[in-house]
């Protein structure tokens, strides 16, 4: 039970007793019934479980955040973008902060500033979602009684920097991109690119996906399975390469395949000696930059800048992104008219409607069409490109 004690001719405090037996105390009271009132508003908040110590909220970001990493339960590269974010931004401007003096106006007027600078809109708001996260549980631990970080109610009508819109390619461009990998990189290189556009997989899910997990038929039909335990590649900053689980639960899933890709599939699996379909020339597995750098820039950018290139290459989709072909497919299947529920599953995507979700089976003919219209798409592709220049031959059987 707290009590009051004067502690000069006009100075009270408030004593009480913490779970370690230990005794607190709040100063500051000009006299004895102002202590009181306090007391009494201080039963209230116990009885309701929202009291908080005030010695607790003098507790610093930089002292709470090693424990804070250490009791997170993420992927090891998400942690270690938080530890990065902790390190470069947070800390700088708020370790020596107590918790009890953050305020929502102090973190968006930093949070502008990070944004006048040379971030990028996502990297800004990874650090902002970081910090907030280490506020919320701040708050469940007691520390302090909420989340001081608001959701913005107001804003400029017009944003300084607008979002830049996705690019996506169309079928004889990933042709014509992936042509231009077989010949400057690799043709396997080549197949990766297409086996993204169309199937719409994940860079992570391609570069982790083994022989036992792709199945080809005698009929040209077939299908790739994104196992749930190790079915994506992931590179975290520090370490080794592993195999984990993919993004989410409903990124496990099967895709099926056009006849072409079964096609292309089963020739490229005929003379490669190693477990994992997509590897790099040296037979190693890849990273996403290195891929980027070495293949998919030069093959969509060109190569114009490059003083006496080994091979020179034209500019066919500037910007595009490996993710851009997973976005491609996306935008192919909305133009066939394929149904929001076999793209969500094709793509692993999840519904935000669970009616939909509960009726989520897709019929054997609305994939049937959906495969239809993707090798419809290849033979137009292929039928308005070269197939007599020698750096297309890798496509040749399934032309």
């Amino acid at each position: 039970m707290p009590w009051a004690e004067q502690t000069g001719d006009l100075s009270w405090r408030v004593r009480y007793r913490r779970e370690d037996d230990s005794i607190g105390s709040i100063p500051g009271f000009p006299d004895e019934k102002a202590a009181k009132t306090y007391i009494a508003d201080m039963g209230t908040d116990q009885r309701r479980g929202s009291w908080i110590d005030p010695v607790a909220g003098q507790v610093t970001i930089a002292e709470f955040a090693p424990e804070w990493i250490d009791s997170l339960d993420v992927d090891q590269r998400t942690e270690e973008n938080y530890q990065s974010f902790l390190k470069c931004h947070i800390l700088p401007q708020w370790g020596s902060e107590p918790f009890s003096d953050m305020s929502n106006l102090g973190i968006r007027k930093w949070e502008k500033k990070l944004r006048a600078g040379k971030l990028a809109k996502t990297t800004v708001d990874s650090i902002i979602k970081c910090l907030s996260l280490m506020l919320t549980d701040a708050a469940l631990e007691k520390i302090i009684a909420a989340n001081p970080l608001q959701a913005k109610r107001r804003g400029r009508r017009r944003r300084n920097k607008r979002t830049p819109r996705k690019i996506w390619a169309e079928p004889h461009e990933v042709l014509a991109i992936a042509d231009q990998v077989a010949r400057y990189y690799s043709p396997a290189g080549a197949l990766l690119i297409l086996v993204a556009a169309w199937t719409g997989a994940r860079w992570g899910e391609l570069v982790g996906l083994q022989r036992h997990n792709v199945h080809l038929f005698d009929d040209n039909t077939g299908f790739i399975v994104i196992d749930p335990d190790n079915g994506a590649l992931h590179e975290p900053n520090k370490g080794p390469l592993h195999l984990g689980p993919p993004k989410t639960e409903e990124s496990a899933r099967t895709i099926t395949l056009p006849p072409f890709l079964v096609i292309l599939l089963r020739q490229h699996l005929a003379t490669l000696k190693h477990d994992h379909v997509f590897v790099t020339p040296s037979n190693q597995l890849h990273r996403r930059s290195n891929f980027a750098r070495r293949a998919l820039r030069p093959a969509a950018d060109g190569n114009a800048q490059v003083k006496k290139p080994k091979v020179r290459l034209v500019a066919i989709k500037p910007g595009l992104t490996f993710h851009g072909l997973r976005h491609s497919h996306k935008t192919w299947m909305i133009d066939d008219g394929v149904p929001e529920i076999a793209q969500a599953l094709r793509l692993g995507h999840v519904l935000e409607d669970k009616v939909q979700e509960t009726y989520s089976h897709v019929a054997v003919a609305v994939e049937q069409r959906l495969l239809d219209a993707l090798q419809t798409r290849w033979e137009k592709a292929v039928a308005g490109s070269s197939t007599e220049l020698e750096h297309t031959h890798w496509r040749s059987a399934a032309a």
